[in-house]
């Protein structure tokens, strides 16, 4: 099993979007993928919820929340599949209460919070080839969490100077949690997400990017900024080889560039 948490100490930079689409071409690919939802707005959630229901013409109803499944010791109960090879750890707005909890549980012992959900995730996850975190851009018991549970990162950059920057703040980040928690998380790459297509400050910042990090570092599929990747967020992921549902050429370019990135992502996982 390989683990991937996608960061960015910016909000909005295309984190939700990008583990959501990369999830999507892994089980497309034929891996079994599990999307974790660390972040309390639960915008991941959301996503898959609308792609279960563009796809299958299904609507999802859940029995028990995030909190309550955590308080059961039982994560595998809310395991919710999506489509063939996908599958969703949803959040809810009661995980909101998850750092009180773990303070709770472990009053003087910070340490053992971060441990708790990756304990509890490991009943889970051994059943499958890829899990994928999503998380909010802050330092907080969710980003370390998802992050000690991962054997790799992902570093998620538009093409801006502030989020160049929160690029840079996540990857020391990355080190600093390595070297206090003795967990090694390598980071595999950099995805840059353009603003305006074929702009002089994407231009500049991308340079800058492969000044600050190494070229290498970078990864060399771009994600483009495209109408019908903001439509997912709306409608769901459509799945262009579903012949119940209407796609397009915009929805097949889309998809190209994540799978392009996919493909990229498990050359680079392959390699370490």
């Amino acid at each position: 099993m390989k683990s991937i948490t996608f960061g960015n100490m910016k909000g909005g930079t295309g984190k939700t979007t990008s583990s959501s689409m990369v999830s999507f071409c892994l089980s497309k690919l034929g891996y079994k993928t599990l999307l974790v939802d660390m972040d309390p707005q639960g915008n991941a959630t959301s996503l898959m919820m609308k792609t279960q229901t563009l796809n299958n013409n299904t609507i999802i109803a859940f029995e028990k929340t995030l909190m309550s499944a955590i308080a059961d010791n039982d994560l595998q109960s809310i395991v919710t599949n999506i489509m063939p090879n996908l599958y969703l750890l949803p959040s809810y707005a009661d995980f909101t209460s998850y750092p009180r909890f773990a303070e709770e549980l472990y009053k003087d012992n910070y340490q053992k919070r971060v441990y708790h959900f990756k304990n509890l995730l490991e009943n889970v996850v051994s059943d499958f080839d890829f899990v994928i975190f999503d998380v909010p851009p802050t330092v907080s018991l969710y980003l370390e969490s998802a992050l000690i549970s991962s054997s790799y990162a992902i570093i998620v950059m538009q093409t801006q100077e502030w989020s160049l920057d929160g690029a840079k703040t996540f990857d020391l980040y990355l080190d600093e949690l390595s070297e206090a928690y003795k967990h090694h998380i390598e980071a595999i790459g950099v995805m840059p997400v353009l603003i305006k297509n074929r702009s002089q400050v994407e231009k500049k910042v991308l340079n800058e990017a492969h000044d600050t990090f190494g070229k290498e570092n970078v990864f060399n599929t771009i994600i483009r900024n495209m109408e019908r990747i903001k439509r997912y967020s709306l409608a769901g992921i459509s799945d262009p080889e579903n012949e119940t549902i209407i796609t397009d050429i915009h929805d097949r370019r889309a998809h190209k560039e994540y799978m392009d990135l996919t493909k990229e992502i498990l050359k680079r996982v392959e390699e370490y």
